[in-house]
């Protein structure tokens, strides 16, 4: 398989045959994220695409989940995305699932129309960064929408037919009253949207973005390993969809957390409370891999 650049999955996508269907993020100013800034982006023509498909085909046999690369494939024309679900349905007899990130302008752009057919063509699972529920913090790290808009975006793609699975990044807004802040409202957002799946990971900075070049100078608090605790805390103390697959086991994370809700509330803030209170260990910053 032909890729550029470095590629990046969910990890739940590490079964999945890797497609890059477009190059980079068609957003790409996030201050917090540095992946795709070595990438510009663009829409890799269908006969590359389709010549990757039959390779998959020719070297793996079939495959039962496909994940479309990189950052936003959702901002592809949707013509084109609709010709490339059709050829991996075509070639794949075995295939169960196709997923992809979505960006939430992307997503908006897209007509409800739209998303149907990409839905109806195959197209199962979106995985949408939400990042925070605050509209200020959303505004300050760039994200291209305000709260208001990224709900719309998790709401069309729930009202579509798509099985939604939102991120979040805890330790976005800083220290104190802005990291309470944050907690509280992206719950309430979660809460509005209702996605199937939400995962929890912790912001680490990284090198040459440029907010990660704010927290290396100390402009940018970054949460302590307690701090990040209580703001999962505050999370799931507030947030009250049901049923919702809850994870928090990142690599990035300081206490592996995972678990459905309501259900395994108590549990997972039991484990929390034990380890605020040094009853439970958390991963050293070697272990996260800073």
């Amino acid at each position: 398989m032909r890729y550029e650049g470095t590629i990046y999955r969910p990890p739940g996508e590490w079964k999945s045959y890797l497609l890059q269907v477009t190059v980079g993020c068609s957003h790409n100013t996030c201050t917090f994220c540095g992946m795709y800034k070595d990438k510009r982006y663009r829409v890799r023509p269908l006969k590359e695409i389709y010549e990757d498909i039959a390779l998959a085909r020719q070297y793996y046999g079939s495959v039962k989940r496909v994940f479309l690369c990189d950052g936003d494939a959702i901002a592809m024309d949707t013509e084109d995305l609709l010709a490339v679900l059709n050829r991996l349905w075509d070639t794949f007899p075995a295939l169960e699932r196709v997923s992809a990130y979505a960006g939430p302008v992307s997503t908006l752009r897209k007509g409800e129309e739209e998303l149907k057919a990409l839905r109806e063509a195959g197209l199962a699972r979106l995985y949408l960064g939400v990042e925070s529920g605050s509209d200020g913090v959303l505004r300050a790290v760039r994200k291209g929408v305000g709260a208001e808009e990224m709900l719309r975006a998790g709401q069309r793609i729930r009202q579509a037919g798509y099985d939604l699975w939102v991120m979040v990044l805890l330790g976005l807004a800083g220290r104190g009253e802005a990291s309470r802040e944050h907690g509280l409202a992206t719950a309430e957002l979660i809460n509005a949207m209702e996605p199937h799946h939400l995962s929890a990971l912790t912001y680490m900075p990284v090198p040459g973005t440029p907010l990660g070049d704010a927290a290396a100078c100390g402009a940018f608090p970054v949460l302590s390993s307690r701090e990040t605790l209580e703001e999962v805390q505050i999370l799931l103390e507030n947030i009250t969809v049901k049923p919702l697959h809850f994870t928090c086991d990142h690599a990035s994370n300081y206490l592996p957390l995972k678990g459905g809700l309501p259900e395994d509330r108590e549990y997972l803030l039991d484990l929390i409370h034990r380890a605020l209170n040094g009853e439970a260990g958390i991963r050293s910053e070697e272990q996260r891999g800073l």
